[in-house]
């Protein structure tokens, strides 16, 4: 029998075929693996999902992921350093190279390289300049990636914050052109921040 027989298996391969780095067959072994473990996988699974969904939301201010009834750690710790990050799997990289130990902001994105400079695009750069005033931040470091959507959001937000008197540095060109930070080894992480270049802010 096939699993195109089972409407239920196709539906699940065809949502687990969509998560990064997984195409039909690699979701085929997932879910046979899923189906083959009941008890162990798909109930505490389910259960754990559903947790999630109805749980977890994205913080307003700084972009990571918070609790629904909880404080996000933007709120309860006081910081003078921000690191500027297009994702959340951005911010799990740097984190994991314990390079940096201060605080993030996640923009949730890039902009266009065509993008106005009226425009955020629905990114988090207003409350980036928010957090800056009220904080008295004293640096911020802009990691976005060395693509051209990745220059066009650093070069925006330096344009935001002037006027703000905060020192902007930029990660050193370590970093390869056209480079994301999700998929840079740790080696190129480090230089890029000790590197990192200081941006005018005038």
């Amino acid at each position: 029998m096939s699993d195109k027989n089972v409407k239920e298996i196709e539906d699940l391969i065809k949502i687990i075929s969509k998560l990064p780095g997984l195409g039909p067959k690699s979701a085929k072994r997932i879910v046979l693996k899923l189906i083959n473990n009941r008890e162990d996988l798909i109930k505490p699974l389910t259960n754990t999902l559903a947790q999630v969904y109805k749980n977890v939301i994205r913080c307003n201010i700084c972009g990571n992921l918070k609790s629904i009834n909880g404080k996000c750690i933007c709120s309860t710790k006081k910081y003078d350093q921000i690191c500027v990050v297009e994702n959340i799997a951005d911010m799990w990289v740097i984190e994991s190279t314990g390079i940096y130990k201060g605080h993030y902001h996640i923009l949730g994105g890039t902009l266009p390289s065509f993008e106005t400079k009226n425009s955020g695009n629905g990114l988090l750069i207003q409350s980036l300049v928010n957090r800056v005033k009220k904080e008295n931040v004293k640096e911020v470091i802009l990691a976005t990636s060395a693509s051209t959507e990745g220059e066009t959001t650093s070069h925006y937000i330096s344009d935001s914050l002037k006027g703000t008197k905060v020192k902007i540095t930029r990660l050193a060109k370590g970093v390869p052109v056209g480079g994301e930070i999700e998929f840079l080894d740790d080696g190129t992480l480090y230089s890029a921040f000790k590197n990192r270049n200081l941006l005018p802010n005038e």
